[in-house]
């Protein structure tokens, strides 16, 4: 844990999901290029928390780079192509966080600033994890969702931001809610696996702060 501070992937976390909302509602990223660009900044921010990870962050950079080069061809060419190889990318990138940053939080007893950080990023990368998943299913079979009015024709869109987290904490305005059977497939299992991630994670760190005191003791 000393080696990876978690402190800027929940800062680009907060970023993209405080920021990039209300730059919606002010029109202040409409245009594809300019939203392209902004996306780009908050993940570069996001990957640079991977450093001193080894593999972890090759493949970050990977999909990284990945993601950003087929984020801006698709917010500059009419081709699709692009805008499903930007969110298989980022998706990836998810991924390679969430798995890297979990495996750091559930080593060892000691409770500490980072480690609770890597936790609540952890939380927060599996809400925009599946983000991407809805945009995806929607993407490839529009109409999966009934009562999303999409902002942007292109890039990503902060409605599934919402929904996502919505779903994960089992609020459910029922404002936007999931059609298909692959979109219900998703949402109920975000349901579940959210509400088993709090349970989990404060049932471990009660644990690891039990751990730590009687080893402090006993030392």
């Amino acid at each position: 844990m000393d080696k990876t501070n978690f402190s800027w992937l929940l800062l680009a976390l907060l970023l993209f999901l405080f920021v990039v909302p209300i730059a919606d509602d002010l029109s202040l990223v409409s245009e594809p290029l300019v939203r392209a660009l902004t996306f780009s900044s908050l993940v570069l921010i996001g990957v640079w928390s991977l450093r001193g990870g080894g593999r972890a962050y090759s493949l970050g950079i990977f999909f990284v780079i990945a993601a950003l080069v087929s984020n801006l061809l698709a917010a500059t060419l009419t081709d699709s192509v692009y805008q499903h190889l930007s969110l298989m990318a980022l998706f990836g990138f998810l991924l390679v966080a969430i798995s890297y940053t979990l495996n750091q939080v559930a080593r060892g007893t000691d409770i500490n600033p980072n480690r609770l950080i890597g936790a609540v990023c952890v939380y927060l990368l599996l809400g925009v994890m599946w983000a991407v998943a809805y945009t995806g299913v929607e993407m490839i079979s529009p109409g999966s969702f009934k009562g999303f009015v999409p902002m942007t024709e292109s890039g990503w869109d902060s409605e599934w931001l919402y929904f996502s987290f919505v779903t994960m904490t089992t609020l459910g305005y029922g404002d936007i809610s999931p059609v298909s059977a692959t979109a219900k497939v998703l949402a109920y299992f975000q349901a579940v696996f959210g509400q088993f991630y709090i349970a989990i994670l404060v049932a471990g760190l009660v644990s690891g702060f039990i751990s730590d005191r009687q080893s402090k003791k006993g030392g």
